[in-house]
């Protein structure tokens, strides 16, 4: 049995200044948020006793306070061995703060309480919403405004202002007895902390070389000195040496042309003197319009350093064309959180589908109680959502990232009287935003995304004689339409056996009701690619199933994509998908079908490829197809590539430089990772490619790698480029570290940083890798 050695009590004077120098480095993290004697933030760093909500029955007090690092929040735990670890999280994972009853916690159980003590905290990763009810409605504002104005000074931090902190984090950390100073065993340590590891000849080299005052022990200027050590980047120094003067001075002359030769930037000479006034900490350098090495490294780090073209995050497409025209962010099964078959369904599925920029939801609705239709994979374990829940959901979060429409993909499973009621919630929660109507008078083809910004779509089955949807009202009250049934598909035992005792009918009756309601998006059995003779109507669409369409692309791939032209296409999941798993979407893509439909709550490459695509046109959710994909008269073909407007091939040099900041994966504390680096290419199959770095031992801190890599494209407006790094291990499945998947065409040329997204597609605050690229066109 292994004796704990206790730590000996702190005298009370001890104690005091401990208390004192916790305040001091409080402060100073407050100064460097911007926050310098804000109440709110004094108040989060007292901290306050909270109710958490877990359950009606469940509501409980618990003590929460930020701490002085004023990045992570203490939780009070009462559960027996719980790790000190556990008991705080990061304002980084932090997705939101909601005010009011806002979640669906709330909404249930703590409706007897105002809204104005209530608060939620929506993280970023699949962990539970975190359910709070404050004493007081003051406390509670202190606690909404205090996490607001921090997560928004934090985002708003530049890269080394981020770096500073966290390095500082750590240093406070490593200083086991709180004596502000840094002795050989803590340094190594820190640097542990930080995962890099170094041998005791180099650790002790480092602190003999700082510790200027030969007091075993680094202090003040000490450790400023081991900070700039650290943090020291050898490979930008080189490329800055080359465009500067003895003095250690860029000229702006010289910034124009490394912004101009190397960068390939155009508007070089109008960009080098904003970059010097955005960028350069030096005053007396800005006023004589020259760039210090600080100045550079910060560019380098910002957005104009980026990889991803800046111009990008903006709408910069044509946005007048027919929606068909568009290849649009879509999600399967919006509801479910899990997998397919025993999973929860939550209106947060649709929240956060729909703040990732998601444009099609999918609704798979079925007979509730109390005549209120429900959500929920028919014929499984998951659990059962309000239809009406899920339409003020919508409502609530369609255009909080993109003002362009979003369509509801309606699975219609309900009795006549429930889908009446369907189209009622529909018709009184939406209002407006609802399309009820054909835009303009618009007969003969989509209107484009423009023209129904604001607008809310629905893609569901039409009464027979209400095809034209201009002229089309009758005085059918209900008839007989076909069924579609996705979860019928699912190959599961359990499922198919509901199936047989169902007895399942091809047909279902359908309300004038919610007939009505469905405008551009009439959802119809795909019975093969038009006659030219006697074209389908451009407002009927089908669904696909993944093998399907994958049949349809590999056999027809010209025919599928003259079709996709002039209808929408919606492709989803394989029935044996019950883990949620996803397909990948480019092959679909590449023969311009829209609606590719992914489930969502499933990080892994095919999501990271999906937002990688769209994240392009300002993370609208809809993203212009290339012109050879939308000319009637193409003859493209992805899996038979022929000479055409589509092949203008280009040559990709990828340099690998440098990592920083990479985190842990194994959080033990002597864990350090083995970082490698792949990069992918996904596009037609000619372009599909992938080519890796070698390993670099014990070091995620900044591990240096030097590799070129070139890669020949055929079709670049289909491709996209995905870096991901990996921690290696000999014996088993290398650990994901994190990714960054950008379109070709988004590229920025010369020396540029990725900022490396978490395995559910969230940014790192700090870590990097710094690559070069360079493009040229082939003979």
């Amino acid at each position: 049995m292994q004796c704990i050695r206790r730590q000996p009590k702190r005298t009370a004077s001890q104690e005091n200044i401990l208390l004192e120098q916790s305040r001091r480095v409080a402060a100073l993290n407050g100064i460097r948020l911007g926050l310098k004697d804000d109440k709110d933030l004094k108040f989060l760093l007292k901290g306050s006793q909270l109710l958490k909500v877990k359950s009606s029955s469940w509501r409980k007090e618990r003590f929460y306070k930020l701490q002085e690092d004023c990045k992570t929040i203490w939780q009070e735990s009462k559960k027996v061995l719980r790790s000190p670890e556990s008991q705080i999280f990061s304002i980084e994972d932090i997705r939101d703060v909601r005010s009011g009853h806002k979640t669906e916690g709330m909404e249930k159980y703590a409706k007897d309480v105002p809204e104005y003590r209530c608060f939620s905290i929506i993280f970023k990763d699949q962990r539970k919403n975190l359910d709070l009810i404050a004493s007081s409605e003051e406390d509670a504002n202190h606690w909404i405004t205090g996490l607001g104005k921090i997560i928004a000074h934090s985002n708003s931090m530049n890269q080394k202002q981020k770096l500073q902190h966290w390095i500082h984090t750590c240093l406070r950390k490593a200083d086991k007895n709180k004596d502000n100073k840094m002795s050989l065993k803590e340094l190594k340590d820190f640097l542990k902390e930080v995962n890099i590891e170094v041998d005791d000849y180099h650790a002790k080299k480092i602190f003999q070389h700082c510790d200027k005052s030969k007091t075993e022990a680094l202090e003040d200027d000490e450790i400023e000195e081991f900070y700039k050590i650290l943090t020291e980047r050898k490979e930008i120094d080189s490329i800055f040496q080359m465009y500067s003067n003895p003095e250690g001075f860029m000229s702006c002359q010289n910034l124009v042309r490394f912004l101009y030769e190397i960068q390939q930037e155009e508007d070089a000479v109008v960009a080098a003197p904003a970059l010097i006034q955005r960028y350069e900490p030096n005053e007396r350098a800005k006023r004589g319009n020259a760039m210090t090495k600080d100045g550079f490294l910060m560019y380098l780090l910002s957005d104009e350093g980026n990889i991803f073209n800046p111009a990008h995050r903006k709408v910069y497409q044509d946005m007048t064309q027919p929606l068909s025209h568009y290849l649009v962010s879509s999600s399967h099964n919006t509801y479910l959180m899990e997998d397919q078959l025993t999973g929860p369904s939550s209106t947060e599925a649709y929240i956060r589908a729909l703040t990732k920029g998601c444009r099609c939801v999918e609704l798979d609705c079925w007979d509730g109680p109390n005549s209120e239709p429900v959500i929920y994979h028919g014929y499984t374990l998951t659990s059962k959502i309000l239809f009406s829940d899920v339409i003020k959901a919508i409502k609530n979060y369609a255009f909080k990232t993109s003002p362009y429409p979003v369509i509801i993909s309606l699975e219609n499973h309900c009795s006549v009287e429930q889908q009446k009621v369907m189209a009622q919630h529909m018709t009184t929660i939406l209002q407006d935003m609802l399309l009820v109507a054909p835009v303009d008078g618009n007969k003969s083809q989509f209107p484009s995304p423009e023209q129904l910004k604001g607008k809310i779509l629905v893609k569901g089955k039409k009464l027979s004689r209400q095809d034209d949807p201009v002229n089309g009202n009758n005085n059918l009250e209900a008839e007989d339409v076909s069924d579609e049934d996705e979860a019928a598909e699912i190959e599961d035992e359990s499922v198919k056996t509901k199936l047989e005792q169902k007895g399942k009918s091809d047909t279902l009756k359908l309300a004038k009701e919610l007939s009505d309601t469905v405008v551009y998006c009439k959802s119809v059995h795909f019975e093969g690619f038009d006659d030219p003779n006697h074209p389908r109507a451009f407002y009927e669409m089908s669904s696909f199933s993944e093998s399907k369409a994958l049949k349809l692309a590999q056999e027809s791939g010209t025919s599928f994509i003259h079709h996709n032209i002039r209808h929408l296409s919606r492709i989803y999941p394989a029935g044996w998908r019950t883990d949620s798993s996803n397909y990948s979407p480019v092959d679909l893509w590449n023969v311009g079908c829209q609606i590719v439909a992914l489930n969502f709550q499933t990080a892994g490459t095919e999501m990271d490829v999906y937002q990688g695509r769209f994240q392009d046109n300002g993370f609208s959710g809809y993203v212009l197809k290339p012109e050879f994909l939308r000319d009637e008269q193409t003859k493209f073909n992805p899996k038979a590539i022929t000479e055409g407007t589509w092949v203008t091939r280009k040559n990709l040099l990828i340099k690998i430089i440098s990592g920083q900041q990479l985190p842990k994966v194994n959080k033990s504390k002597n864990s350090i990772v083995d970082p490698k680096v792949t990069i992918e290419i996904h596009g037609v199959q000619q372009d599909n490619n992938k080519k890796q770095t070698k390993v670099i031992e014990n070091n995620g801190f900044n591990p240096n790698w030097n590799e070129e890599f070139t890669f020949d494209i055929e079709v670049p407006a289909l491709a996209l480029v995905r870096f991901v790094v990996e921690d290696f291990d000999m014996s088993t499945k290398n650990d994901f570290i994190g990714q960054y998947t950008l379109p070709f065409t988004s590229l920025k040329q010369g020396y540029r940083h990725i900022h490396l997204l978490t395995k559910n597609g969230d940014p790192y605050s700090s870590s990097t890798l710094f690559v070069y690229i360079n493009i040229q066109d082939c003979d």
